[in-house]
């Protein structure tokens, strides 16, 4: 399992300090030893690409990508357009997380229609895969795309995607269509038993490689009696599962109940032997969510460096 690493929204940097902020974060990351950084696109927030467009122009080694960018938002010769430019300034380290997000956020807050997420994901997969096919003209028909338009942004560079796929009908496409799929809310039992036989069974049998199956994980390096806190503290800063219907059909494969329950939280052992858990479940990569513990921003920056400097010693994998 290679150890990664997630960010979120920055609450203690000013809103002027929080791009450069993030561009350090990755470089702090990357000469930490971690093999991966991803970063979700948060409503209201940084826009995720451009900041990794950023970043990958001042780092070489670590892979960069979304933890997910929603599809409604952009048309996909739009979103290919810029993931090959991102690809680009990256070096070739860009990962595209792509996903149908939540009713809250595209019906509610964008008044953008949330019918049929799935079947606009497969016919959105078509139009990006044949964008990022190579340089030439996309020719795609399909129930909600028609598309025939040139695409020569960065010659022979292509982009891996990787989508959220929870359920069995978003798993069989990120086996048939995606490199893999990136998850949160899900445990070990959710994943053993639910997510890695579903998607590697329908991968090979597509003729596809191994797909990846990418973990976003809450950390904290605490005091055993701090664990519970911890979990509970988690579960407010991170949304509860009740946000989403897709978070609560996950959680009926596991044993969580809460995202809080899906935490590595303890001293270095705890932390280990957690993650070992979710290596052994299938996890190929892990997106360590970082939690940082504390009533004041001196003590929550100490429990952040903590926490970050532990995981680096288990680098580049478990």
């Amino acid at each position: 399992m290679r150890i990664g690493s997630m960010l979120g929204s920055d609450k203690e940097r000013s809103a002027a300090d929080r791009l450069a902020g993030l561009v350090a974060d990755v470089q702090t990351a990357e000469r930490a030893g971690f093999t991966s950084l991803w970063i979700p696109q948060i409503p209201g927030y940084l826009d995720a690409m451009t900041a990794i467009a950023l970043a990958g122009s001042v780092t070489t080694t670590i892979e960069i990508g979304t933890a997910v960018v929603p599809l409604q938002t952009r048309h996909p010769v739009s979103m290919a357009q810029q993931a090959l430019t991102t690809q680009s300034a990256c070096g070739g380290r860009f990962t595209l997380g792509l996903g149908p997000s939540h009713h809250w956020i595209v019906k509610d807050q964008l008044g953008l229609p949330y019918d049929r997420p799935a079947g606009l994901l497969r016919d959105y997969l078509a139009v990006l895969n044949g964008a990022f096919a190579g340089t030439g003209m996309v020719d795609v028909d399909n129930a909600n795309y028609r598309v025939h338009s040139p695409m020569d942004v960065a010659g022979p560079l292509s982009v891996p995607v990787v989508i959220s796929a929870l359920g069995p009908v978003m798993l069989r496409i990120a086996g048939e269509h995606a490199a893999g799929t990136i998850l949160w809310m899900a445990d070990e039992r959710a994943i053993a038993d639910h997510i890695a036989p579903r998607i590697t069974k329908i991968a090979a049998e597509a003729g596809r490689p191994t797909p990846r199956v990418i973990a976003g994980v809450p950390v904290a390096l605490c005091g055993t009696n701090e664990v519970d806190a911890a979990r509970a503290h988690a579960s407010e800063v991170l949304g509860h599962a009740d946000i989403s219907p897709n978070y609560e059909r996950l959680l009926e494969h596991g044993d969580a109940e809460d995202v809080g329950d899906t935490m590595a939280a303890g001293d270095e052992t705890a932390v280990t032997w957690r993650l070992l858990r979710y290596r052994d479940a299938g996890v190929t990569d892990l997106a360590a969510r970082i939690v940082p513990l504390g009533d004041d921003p001196a003590s929550r920056l100490a429990s952040w460096r903590r926490t970050q400097d532990f995981l680096a010693t288990l680098c580049p994998e478990l």
